[in-house]
């Protein structure tokens, strides 16, 4: 019902019903909004609620259509309902000032989203948010150098963990991380390991890969104790394919036993 046609019914009324032309449903449908959202305005105070007529139902002047049309524009426009009331009735000039406010508080809401529009892409690869860039550029050059993305993701959670519970270790291990991936003795073990990712746990094939990897251990060992996130770096890597598992365990009992007999 347009707004012409209230005022001509509010017109053609005589008596009592003069200026209370609608009921609650028609006066909703005239704003287009449900009347659960007329009675939610009622009841904070937006939109007073008219008393029963003598036959028991509650009309609604054409003032009452404009008002709720206001309210419903404000509010699709993002201003909370708490500060509507206060629009409905302010002055051009304080009008003109809150809308001012309020699109500098939009405004404010949209570079908030468009950071976390940009965070959350860069979630894609899952490691931008919680790893420094050197530590970046190691697994991007993993996988440029051929190396899986599961041996990747391992990779990422290992230096996730050591950032956590070591990070003075951090700038150390990233030299020697580089310098293993310059080596093509590393190189050709680390796409061994990949290779083997599938492979049944015991598939005879995987005790070459661990002569492999224990002799490249054995060349690489560094003097002193183990850092304290090993244990948690050698269990995320056990956990991404049972025949790494294997090779996990089988590594750690001959470095075990070689510092036992030491």
């Amino acid at each position: 019902m347009s707004l012409i046609a209230l005022l001509a019914l509010g017109l053609g009324a005589t008596g009592d019903e003069r200026g209370a032309v609608l009921t609650i449903g028609q006066l909703a449908a005239t704003a287009g909004v449900t009347v659960r959202t007329v009675r939610h305005y009622h009841h904070v105070g937006l939109l007073p609620e008219p008393d029963r007529d003598a036959s028991g139902y509650r009309r609604y002047s054409a003032q009452a259509a404009v008002d709720l049309i206001r309210i419903r524009t404000l509010a699709d426009a993002g201003v909370p309902l708490a500060r509507i009331d206060a629009l409905l009735h302010a002055q051009p000039t304080e009008f003109a000032s809150a809308i001012t406010d309020l699109d500098t508080e939009l405004q404010h809401r949209i570079d908030q989203i468009t950071e976390y529009r940009r965070r959350i892409a860069e979630l894609a690869s899952g490691e931008r948010l919680v790893l420094p860039p050197e530590v970046v550029a190691i697994l991007d050059r993993m996988r440029g150098l051929g190396i899986s993305e599961e041996r990747v993701r391992a990779e990422r959670d290992s230096w996730i963990l050591m950032r956590a519970l070591d990070p003075n270790a951090v700038p150390q291990r990233v030299r020697e991380k580089n310098a293993h991936l310059d080596d093509p003795e590393t190189m050709r073990v680390y796409l061994a390991c990949d290779q083997a990712i599938d492979w049944d746990p015991d598939d005879p094939r995987l005790d070459r890969l661990i002569e492999d990897l224990d002799a490249w251990e054995i060349a690489h060992e560094r003097s002193g104790g183990q850092p304290g996130y090993l244990k948690l770096v050698v269990s995320r890597i056990s956990e991404s394919a049972p025949a790494w598992q294997r090779v996990v365990e089988a590594l750690s009992r001959r470095a075990e036993l070689r510092r036992t007999s030491a």
